[in-house]
Protein backbone atom coordinates (compact mmCIF):
# COMPACT_ATOMS: atom_id res chain seq x y z
CA UNK A 1 0.00 0.00 0.00
CA UNK A 2 1.31 3.07 -0.91
CA UNK A 3 0.21 7.25 0.03
CA UNK A 4 -1.74 6.90 -2.51
CA UNK A 5 -3.87 3.96 -1.59
CA UNK A 6 -4.29 5.62 1.87
CA UNK A 7 -6.04 8.20 1.00
CA UNK A 8 -8.68 5.79 -0.63
CA UNK A 9 -8.25 2.21 0.82
CA UNK A 10 -7.38 3.81 4.44
CA UNK A 11 -10.04 4.89 7.49
CA UNK A 12 -11.41 8.04 8.16
CA UNK A 13 -8.79 9.20 10.19
CA UNK A 14 -6.10 7.73 7.63
CA UNK A 15 -7.59 9.74 4.72
CA UNK A 16 -7.89 12.62 6.74
CA UNK A 17 -4.35 12.81 7.53
CA UNK A 18 -3.09 12.00 4.07
CA UNK A 19 -5.36 14.66 2.65
CA UNK A 20 -4.24 17.70 4.71
CA UNK A 21 -0.65 16.36 3.96
CA UNK A 22 -1.69 16.55 0.72
CA UNK A 23 -2.64 19.90 1.13
CA UNK A 24 -0.10 21.14 3.07
CA UNK A 25 2.54 19.78 0.80
CA UNK A 26 0.52 21.50 -2.79
CA UNK A 27 0.52 24.92 -0.61
CA UNK A 28 3.82 24.81 0.40
CA UNK A 29 4.92 23.85 -2.87
CA UNK A 30 3.02 26.74 -4.66
CA UNK A 31 4.99 29.26 -2.66
CA UNK A 32 8.13 27.78 -3.06
CA UNK A 33 8.06 27.83 -6.38
CA UNK A 34 6.65 31.77 -6.84
CA UNK A 35 8.87 32.81 -4.33
CA UNK A 36 11.69 31.46 -6.06
CA UNK A 37 11.34 33.57 -9.36
CA UNK A 38 10.11 36.72 -7.16
CA UNK A 39 13.24 36.73 -4.76
CA UNK A 40 16.25 36.32 -6.77
CA UNK A 41 14.64 39.05 -9.13
CA UNK A 42 14.30 41.41 -6.96
CA UNK A 43 17.59 41.27 -5.65
CA UNK A 44 18.85 42.00 -8.83
CA UNK A 45 15.72 45.09 -9.52
CA UNK A 46 16.72 46.53 -6.18
CA UNK A 47 19.87 46.75 -7.02
CA UNK A 48 19.74 48.21 -10.55
CA UNK A 49 16.86 50.74 -9.15
CA UNK A 50 18.90 52.10 -6.09
CA UNK A 51 21.78 52.56 -8.41
CA UNK A 52 19.72 54.31 -11.28
CA UNK A 53 18.03 56.66 -8.38
CA UNK A 54 21.40 57.81 -7.37
CA UNK A 55 22.76 58.48 -11.02
CA UNK A 56 19.77 60.60 -11.77
CA UNK A 57 19.66 64.80 -11.58
CA UNK A 58 16.19 65.11 -9.83
CA UNK A 59 14.09 63.03 -7.34
CA UNK A 60 11.59 63.08 -10.32
CA UNK A 61 13.47 61.99 -13.06
CA UNK A 62 15.09 59.10 -10.65
CA UNK A 63 10.94 57.98 -9.93
CA UNK A 64 10.95 57.94 -13.93
CA UNK A 65 14.03 55.78 -14.44
CA UNK A 66 13.83 53.47 -10.91
CA UNK A 67 9.80 52.61 -12.20
CA UNK A 68 11.67 50.76 -15.63
CA UNK A 69 13.50 48.13 -13.25
CA UNK A 70 11.43 47.89 -10.06
CA UNK A 71 9.24 45.00 -11.92
CA UNK A 72 8.52 43.89 -8.16
CA UNK A 73 7.37 47.84 -7.03
CA UNK A 74 10.06 47.54 -4.10
CA UNK A 75 11.98 50.48 -4.31
CA UNK A 76 8.91 52.99 -6.13
CA UNK A 77 6.71 53.04 -2.16
CA UNK A 78 10.14 54.37 -0.53
CA UNK A 79 10.00 57.53 -3.03
CA UNK A 80 6.69 58.38 -3.32
CA UNK A 81 6.52 58.29 0.01
CA UNK A 82 8.57 60.88 0.36
CA UNK A 83 5.97 63.29 -1.46
CA UNK A 84 4.72 65.01 2.10
CA UNK A 85 2.12 66.81 1.55
CA UNK A 86 1.15 69.35 4.68
CA UNK A 87 -2.78 68.35 5.47
CA UNK A 88 -3.32 69.85 9.01
CA UNK A 89 -3.31 66.40 10.48
CA UNK A 90 -1.06 64.97 13.68
CA UNK A 91 0.46 62.35 10.44
CA UNK A 92 2.01 66.19 9.17
CA UNK A 93 3.48 67.18 12.39
CA UNK A 94 6.76 67.65 13.17
CA UNK A 95 9.81 68.66 11.10
CA UNK A 96 10.62 67.30 7.95
CA UNK A 97 13.35 64.68 9.32
CA UNK A 98 10.26 63.60 11.36
CA UNK A 99 7.42 63.42 8.67
CA UNK A 100 10.33 61.45 6.47
CA UNK A 101 11.20 59.16 9.15
CA UNK A 102 7.53 58.05 10.04
CA UNK A 103 6.98 57.78 5.55
CA UNK A 104 9.60 55.83 4.99
CA UNK A 105 9.33 53.49 8.04
CA UNK A 106 5.88 53.10 6.65
CA UNK A 107 6.71 52.17 3.48
CA UNK A 108 9.44 49.83 4.60
CA UNK A 109 7.04 47.89 6.44
CA UNK A 110 4.97 47.66 3.68
CA UNK A 111 7.65 46.72 1.27
CA UNK A 112 8.72 43.86 3.77
CA UNK A 113 5.43 42.26 4.64
CA UNK A 114 5.34 42.02 0.81
CA UNK A 115 8.52 40.07 0.98
CA UNK A 116 7.77 37.91 4.06
CA UNK A 117 4.16 36.75 2.69
CA UNK A 118 4.16 32.73 2.43
CA UNK A 119 7.04 32.44 5.41
CA UNK A 120 4.36 31.55 7.92
CA UNK A 121 3.17 29.43 5.78
CA UNK A 122 6.52 27.32 4.84
CA UNK A 123 7.41 27.60 8.56
CA UNK A 124 4.04 26.26 9.58
CA UNK A 125 4.18 23.43 7.22
CA UNK A 126 8.20 22.59 8.39
CA UNK A 127 6.92 22.63 11.87
CA UNK A 128 4.03 20.43 11.80
CA UNK A 129 4.00 18.33 8.98
CA UNK A 130 6.31 15.59 10.75
CA UNK A 131 3.61 15.63 13.58
CA UNK A 132 0.57 15.29 11.24
CA UNK A 133 2.30 12.11 9.29
CA UNK A 134 3.48 10.50 12.81
CA UNK A 135 -0.49 10.91 13.79
CA UNK A 136 -1.65 8.91 11.21
CA UNK A 137 1.47 6.38 11.76
CA UNK A 138 0.00 5.94 15.14
CA UNK A 139 -3.34 5.50 14.66
CA UNK A 140 -2.45 3.25 11.89
CA UNK A 141 -0.36 0.95 13.97
CA UNK A 142 -3.58 0.94 16.39
CA UNK A 143 -6.05 -0.14 14.45
CA UNK A 144 -3.61 -2.69 12.87
CA UNK A 145 -3.03 -4.05 16.75
CA UNK A 146 -6.86 -4.07 16.99
CA UNK A 147 -7.51 -6.16 14.15
CA UNK A 148 -4.78 -8.60 14.67
CA UNK A 149 -6.13 -9.04 18.41
CA UNK A 150 -9.28 -9.91 17.28
CA UNK A 151 -8.03 -12.07 14.60
CA UNK A 152 -6.10 -13.99 17.56
CA UNK A 153 -3.35 -15.94 16.37
CA UNK A 154 -0.44 -12.99 15.85
CA UNK A 155 2.69 -13.95 12.90
CA UNK A 156 5.79 -11.68 12.58
CA UNK A 157 4.29 -11.24 8.29
CA UNK A 158 0.80 -10.20 9.76
CA UNK A 159 2.22 -7.52 12.08
CA UNK A 160 5.08 -6.24 9.43
CA UNK A 161 2.27 -5.86 6.64
CA UNK A 162 -0.19 -2.92 8.50
CA UNK A 163 3.04 -1.43 10.73
CA UNK A 164 4.99 -1.10 7.32
CA UNK A 165 1.58 0.69 5.76
CA UNK A 166 1.31 3.03 8.58
CA UNK A 167 4.91 3.95 8.72
CA UNK A 168 4.14 5.27 5.06
CA UNK A 169 2.54 8.48 7.03
CA UNK A 170 5.65 9.50 8.98
CA UNK A 171 7.83 9.40 6.13
CA UNK A 172 4.88 11.48 3.68
CA UNK A 173 5.23 13.85 6.68
CA UNK A 174 8.51 14.17 6.42
CA UNK A 175 8.63 14.35 3.15
CA UNK A 176 5.99 17.19 2.95
CA UNK A 177 8.10 19.08 5.92
CA UNK A 178 11.72 19.29 4.51
CA UNK A 179 11.28 20.86 1.32
CA UNK A 180 9.43 23.99 3.28
CA UNK A 181 12.46 23.80 5.51
CA UNK A 182 14.84 24.22 3.06
CA UNK A 183 13.22 26.86 1.27
CA UNK A 184 11.85 28.87 4.55
CA UNK A 185 16.29 28.86 5.32
CA UNK A 186 17.18 29.47 1.38
CA UNK A 187 14.18 32.68 1.09
CA UNK A 188 14.98 34.25 4.55
CA UNK A 189 18.37 34.69 3.66
CA UNK A 190 17.37 36.44 0.37
CA UNK A 191 14.34 38.53 1.93
CA UNK A 192 17.05 39.28 4.80
CA UNK A 193 19.70 40.53 1.67
CA UNK A 194 16.80 43.08 0.31
CA UNK A 195 15.90 44.02 3.31
CA UNK A 196 19.26 45.67 4.34
CA UNK A 197 19.74 46.80 0.80
CA UNK A 198 15.87 48.68 1.34
CA UNK A 199 16.99 49.89 4.93
CA UNK A 200 20.35 51.53 3.54
CA UNK A 201 18.26 53.44 0.59
CA UNK A 202 15.93 54.50 2.81
CA UNK A 203 18.22 56.16 5.34
CA UNK A 204 20.27 57.62 2.46
CA UNK A 205 17.28 58.58 0.99
CA UNK A 206 16.23 60.78 4.20
CA UNK A 207 19.46 62.55 4.66
CA UNK A 208 19.21 63.44 1.14
CA UNK A 209 15.81 65.22 1.67
CA UNK A 210 16.09 66.26 4.74
CA UNK A 211 19.73 68.55 3.92
CA UNK A 212 17.26 70.39 0.69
Amino acid sequence: MNFLSLMTQGGPVSQLVAMLLLMMSVASWVVILWKAWLLPRAVGDVARSTAAFWQSASVEEAREKVASFDRETLVLPLIAATNIKANGTLASAGDRAQQLTRVLRDALHATLRKLQFGQVLLATVGATAPFVGLLGTVWGIYHALIGMASAGQVTIDKVSGPVGEALIMTAAGLAVAIPAVLAYNVFGRYIGRIEADLEGFALDLRELLVAE
